[in-house]
């Protein structure tokens, strides 16, 4: 939303103008270097690491749906991009500032951490069947629901980085796509071009061959992981820095509207 506004009217918002920067950062980051704020920094993706590392220890595996429900439910993460899309597309400008400044926009944080504090029965019987089924499938919110990733991976398609075989180098262990999180054939591409790669490098580092799996630039220059997450650091620091520096990072309200506003958040419906 306060992208929008940005782009319309050339201002920056007032209200949480963080969250803005760090999008753009992550949108940078995916343009240039695939989709690695979800393979690398995101902490959602993390705990979805863990769980399913956990799963695959105490059953020895991790279940893989169908193919046909598989392509199914992946298109769920990008129906919901789209809603969310459409709904902030068919806002004009002065409506989406009112929502913004008005007192559910300030204390939206406040909201979503009160989601949490005060979690609903609903809510709770949904994030235990999300959690649960973490164990058994791997990287299940970030495979079919999460719409942040459907437009990391939607704009990675542009960047020039790709995960590259070398055919002639390769012993076809097929090691590469077990290992990969996202269960693309890895051993049977040439590049990997598509949007559910992460990025994460764990198919080049299961790859018993040298030189024959690897993160290139421009079809043949090798990018080390090291050099990647250099990348990532600098874009992610100076969109931060760059926004402190500006004073477009903190939410310029007095304090004493949220010790107003703060108390009642729970009260505020949304517009």
């Amino acid at each position: 939303m306060n992208l929008k506004v940005w782009v319309v009217t050339g201002t920056v918002p007032r209200i949480h103008p963080a969250g803005m920067f760090l999008l753009l950062a992550f949108l940078v980051i995916s343009l240039l270097l695939r989709k690695t704020f979800c393979g690398w920094l995101c902490p959602v993706g993390t705990l979805s690491e863990y769980l399913w590392s956990i799963g695959r220890r105490v059953f020895r595996r991790n279940w893989r749906l169908p193919k046909w429900l598989d392509i199914a439910a992946r298109s769920l993460k990008y129906i919901l991009l789209a809603l969310f899309v459409y709904v902030v597309a068919i806002m004009p400008v002065a409506g989406l500032l009112a929502f913004m400044e008005g007192p559910y926009g300030i204390v939206a944080d406040v909201k979503m951490l009160n989601f949490f504090r005060y979690l609903s029965t609903t809510s709770a019987i949904v994030l235990g069947i999300l959690v649960l089924g973490s164990f058994f499938v791997q990287n299940l919110w970030c495979r079919y629901l999460c719409p942040y990733g459907a437009l990391m991976g939607l704009v990675s398609l542009a960047s020039p980085l790709r995960i590259r075989r070398e055919p002639s180098r390769c012993i076809d262990c097929a090691k590469c796509a077990k290992a990969c999180p996202s269960a693309l054939p890895v051993d049977r591409l040439i590049t990997i071009k598509s949007a559910e790669c992460t990025g994460c490098l764990h198919c080049v580092a299961s790859c018993p061959a040298e030189g024959a799996l690897f993160m290139s630039v421009a079809k043949r220059r090798r990018m080390p992981a090291w050099a990647l997450t250099v990348a990532m650091g600098a874009v992610l620091v100076g969109f931060y820095l760059g926004a402190r520096v500006t004073g477009h990072w903190q939410t310029p309200i007095p304090g004493h509207i949220y010790s107003r506003l703060v108390p009642h958040a729970s009260e505020f419906a949304h517009p």
